[in-house]
């Protein structure tokens, strides 16, 4: 049986997250800081430690087979790769930012302006798209300086909180792309069956992750009311209890619509809510 490849960050903001999904997915590895590749012992998997950069042309070429990169180094690095699943984790937006005491206003301000960037592919693509002329200056790291030295009127760069931007003197102005790490493959590697098990353990991670337990008791006179409520994964569970006229009920609600949920199940009579994290969910 083949061993398959997985490149991730060796350093940076994706490590943590991307070590974290592979641990929950029952993988068994060390992160090795001090070494490029980590075998996996219940999988037959070794996890290759890379820098973000090289990831996409790694898995382009085959050296990996899998990667978990953000999509904006794919982007930048115009490979030809699958989309295999987007992981929910990562997420940031490559905007264009100005300094906040200048007189661009409109995208056609930026006409004829430089803009300091370590993303000039991407960047490139976006003003063209908007039919803008600008001087794109390639800058590797620190970019959000650039403006106050002088180098560029302005600059692109990936913004999470906008911290960064603050505290240069600058301002959000325009959003070029939003991203967030995916998990790419090599062409056609999505028909190995190694890899679509892989597959489904991140999806039931990222299943888990979306949504809570919840159980609850109800009269049986409310319990129509609160089951419509509850759609959970296909229906919800419905115990009977010690007191005749009581029923448990159990089911999953999406954490995005948590809290609304909530207050409509006790408006419908729902008591002694209990709400707990899951591991997975297995469809």
């Amino acid at each position: 049986m083949k061993t398959l490849k997985i490149a991730i960050q060796k350093s940076g903001r994706l490590n943590e997250k991307s070590v974290e999904l592979l641990k929950n997915c029952g993988l068994n590895f060390e992160n090795y800081k001090s070494s490029l590749i980590s075998p996996v012992s219940n999988f037959p998997l070794e996890i290759l430690f890379l820098r973000d950069d090289d990831i996409p042309e790694y898995v382009q070429d085959g050296i990996a087979d899998l990667g978990i990169v953000g999509e904006n180094v794919i982007q930048e690095t115009e490979v030809e790769v699958s989309y295999l699943q987007r992981l929910g984790f990562g997420k940031c937006s490559l905007k264009i930012a100005v300094p906040n005491n200048n007189d661009i206003q409109n995208l056609s301000d930026l006409n004829g302006k430089a803009i300091a960037t370590t993303y000039p592919v991407i960047l490139g693509k976006f003003l063209q798209q908007q039919g803008i002329q600008s001087d794109i200056r390639t800058i590797s790291g620190s970019v959000e300086i650039s403006p106050g030295l002088g180098l560029s009127d302005a600059i692109c760069d990936l913004v999470s909180t906008g911290g960064t931007l603050k505290s240069n003197g600058l301002k959000p102005f325009a959003d070029v792309m939003s991203s967030e790490a995916v998990l790419i493959g090599c062409k056609t590697i999505e028909d190995n069956h190694l890899v679509q098990e892989l597959i489904q353990r991140i999806q039931s991670v990222l299943r888990a992750k979306e949504t809570k337990y919840v159980v609850l008791n109800v009269h049986r006179d409310n319990l129509d009311a609160v089951t419509a409520l509850l759609p959970g994964v296909k229906s919800p569970s419905v115990v009977s209890l010690a007191e005749p006229d009581w029923v448990a009920v159990h089911t999953v609600i999406p954490e995005r619509d948590f809290w609304d949920r909530i207050s409509q199940l006790k408006q419908a009579g729902a008591q002694g809510i209990v709400v707990m994290p899951i591991e997975k969910i297995i469809l």
